[in-house]
């Protein structure tokens, strides 16, 4: 029952939060070290899965490749831009804003593992 494929999923929406919230909060920890480029954690996978599609011919495009269907998420070094003055280009704002919706999403996830595990303590008890 626990290994069902909802709670592979919540498990991977979990981690995926953890991972982000590192990664924002190396991004805020480092906004006044020169040089250091902002980093973004990207829930490849996910997308992937989202465009599945069936190839007809073998010369189609896939639309996932063997390295990505075995990581749920991938983290990206931002080097495109650059905000401030010594090349550092973590933007405050933004990244507090990050934080603040992973953290909503964070709360979401947790409580639906929380109505999955009250549902199953709910049938153990014989509905009590």
């Amino acid at each position: 029952m626990l290994t069902s494929n909802i709670y592979r999923q919540l498990e991977q929406a979990l981690n995926y939060s953890a991972v982000k919230h590192k990664t924002v909060a190396q991004n805020i920890a480092n906004v006044d070290t020169p040089n250091y480029k902002s980093k973004s954690v990207e829930f490849r996978t996910q997308f992937d899965h989202s465009l599945q599609a069936h190839k007809t011919d073998p010369k189609h495009i896939p639309f996932t490749t063997e390295a990505s269907a075995n990581r749920s998420y991938t983290i990206r070094t931002n080097n495109d831009t650059s905000f401030l003055h010594n090349g550092n280009n973590v933007d405050v704002d933004k990244e507090m804003s990050s934080l603040a919706e992973n953290q909503l999403y964070y709360q979401a996830l947790i409580q639906r593992m929380n109505g999955k595990m009250n549902s199953i303590k709910m049938v153990v008890k014989g509905g009590r």
